[in-house]
């Protein structure tokens, strides 16, 4: 595939661009986008990029990231803190996502969305108020794993790092993770699906399929 050379500004504006005229496919009036990539790949700062470049645009949007949908602890570190399995199967709450984040953007819901769930590092209940996102507002989902889900996405969004700049770019005491993002490399094969392909080896110089 081949990829072109573009600025994280750039990148920024040329995503919400395309984002303005996008569809939902069930007809409802609430666009979704992924912002898929390893915590190294930090998806959740392009979603802000394009947050942004979409405000001043006049559009409203929600950025929402997974970490807030942690399973708890006693549930997610089960077999322990470093059970790949249970990392790529079990530390995500996909059921309240599809109940508080997708379910209310469903044709006809009222689209009032949970902005999170649970505080990762206090493991308690954040208690976030829920937000409205008006009609044609935007959700920006970003976070790990997420093209396995079957989540009702319009548009994917994937951040991708060669193996060797992901374990460079991972915090070691982190490593114990790289093998769930190989399994999901095979199993999903996320760069090969995803509506839009960003590779960030070199994160001061974003490549991507436009």
């Amino acid at each position: 595939m081949r990829l072109e050379a573009i600025t994280w500004d750039r990148l920024g504006d040329r995503l919400a661009e395309r984002l303005l005229d996008l569809e939902p496919a069930d007809g409802g009036p609430w666009p979704r986008i992924a912002f898929d990539g390893a915590p190294a790949a930090r998806p959740g700062d392009l979603a802000e990029r394009v947050h942004e470049a979409l405000r001043i645009r006049g559009r409203p949007s929600l950025v929402v990231g997974t970490e807030g949908f942690l399973r708890p602890a006693s549930l997610r570190l089960e077999h322990g803190h470093q059970d790949v399995d249970a990392y790529y199967d079990g530390w995500f709450d996909t059921g309240a996502l599809w109940r508080e984040v997708f379910g209310p953007l469903e044709p006809g819901g009222d689209g009032r969305i949970l902005p999170d769930l649970l505080d990762p590092v206090t493991d308690r209940a954040t208690r976030s108020p829920y937000v409205q996102l008006p009609p044609r507002g935007l959700l920006l989902l970003h976070g790990p794993l997420l093209l396995r889900h079957w989540f009702p996405f319009d548009l994917t969004v994937h951040l991708l790092l060669s193996p060797g700049a992901l374990r460079r770019r991972t915090p070691e005491p982190e490593h114990w993770t790289l093998p769930a993002f190989e399994r999901y490399e095979h199993e999903t094969d996320p760069a090969g699906t995803a509506d839009v392909l960003v590779r960030l080896d070199d994160p001061r110089r974003p490549a991507w399929n436009g």
